[in-house]
């Protein structure tokens, strides 16, 4: 059986459009939404000065099950870490050679 969407279910009678649509900005409570500056914002987008991010490349690669078990249990982001760690390594090794 197909699931709901969630454009389906706000059709129901639980949403009271009558009173959205007479909401004006001055009804609407923005206390857990604080006003960003523009210049914040431009900020975020513009990387200045910064490197280019590359591109991550997916791939199937064979490892001791204890390192990667080992590296599991640092929690979230352990495949970050261990791509940290081969950067690492790759880089003193591009030093070394030059």
């Amino acid at each position: 059986m197909k699931k709901k969407t969630t454009s389906e279910r706000s059709t129901t009678d639980e949403t009271d459009y009558a009173r959205l649509e007479a909401m004006t900005d001055a009804d609407i409570d923005f206390s857990d939404n604080p006003e960003v500056p523009t210049e914040m914002f431009a900020r975020g987008i513009v990387r200045r000065g910064l490197k280019p991010i590359p591109p991550k490349k997916q791939l199937t690669l064979r490892v001791d099950s204890d390192v990667v078990a080992w590296y599991r249990k640092l929690g979230s982001g352990y495949q970050t870490k261990i791509n940290a760690l081969l950067r690492a390594y790759m880089e003193e090794h591009q030093r070394s050679k030059a």
